[in-house]
């Protein structure tokens, strides 16, 4: 049997006498699209931090390729971030860094030997790729939200991951932004990487996920495959009217 790339196994988290995620199982395999959906404040994008790693649980483990990624020692963690990539909803730059150190950083990290001409060749391609037109030696806050959202997304790419976690990467983007990130995923899709994402935006949705993850009170109510969605209306409507609450 087929390892899964991400694998949640009975995963909760209760913080502050507040259960967000209650035992939520699931797996996801290569080359897949899952999508996390439902109402907000239903801990979609907790449920995404936790299997990023980047949320230890309370309860339950979540695994990269049938390692739990809680207990990784430093070799295996640092190899599992070079795979994989986050895009936060709120970007998460950091403010006291200039772009340019911001895209650069993960290069340093994973790739000690790239020269600073490579570096700057990659950043340039990966800035490209996401949109971003103005210069990089300036700080996050000058620029838009949705230009934040753009180089938070090229920092996501800058490393070329295997897998990649979404959490509303379309948001606060006009629509020809918002279609060349959507154009950028689909390219991977079709190289095979993995994805997992969380939205609001059910054309996004439908167009993207091959998995759909109903998320609501903090558990899996529901799963429905990408072509249910597309064959059955009174499904799609479901979906809908779930992500609207």
């Amino acid at each position: 049997m087929e390892t899964p790339v991400i694998e949640l196994k009975n995963i909760s988290l209760t913080a502050q006498n507040m259960t967000i995620v209650q035992n939520v199982q699931l797996s996801i395999k290569d080359g897949q699209t899952a999508a996390f959906v439902g109402p907000s404040g239903g801990g979609k994008s907790t449920l995404l931090k936790l299997a990023a790693g980047l949320i230890v649980p309370t309860g339950g483990e979540a695994y990269y390729r049938g390692q739990a990624i809680s207990t990784m020692n430093r070799q295996s963690n640092l190899n599992f971030r070079r795979k994989t990539a986050f895009v936060f909803q709120d970007s998460a730059l950091w403010a006291n860094q200039s772009l340019r150190q911001i895209l650069e950083l993960p290069l340093k990290i994973h790739f000690p030997r790239m020269t600073e001409k490579q570096r700057t060749a990659r950043i340039v391609e990966v800035c490209a790729e996401a949109g971003y037109r103005r210069e990089l030696d300036i700080r996050p806050s000058q620029l838009s939200m949705g230009e934040q959202k753009l180089i938070a997304f090229a920092r996501a790419l800058v490393c070329d991951p295997d897998l990649l976690f979404l959490d509303e990467w379309t948001e606060s983007l006009d629509d020809a932004s918002a279609r060349r990130l959507i154009n950028a995923v689909k390219k991977r899709q079709q190289a095979g990487s993995t994805i997992v994402f969380v939205s609001h935006n059910f054309m996004v949705i439908k167009e993207l996920a091959q998995r759909i993850c109903m998320i609501m009170d903090g558990r899996l109510s529901m799963e429905i495959s990408g072509k249910e969605i597309a064959q059955n209306e009174a499904l799609a409507q479901m979906v809908q009217k779930g992500i609207a609450l």
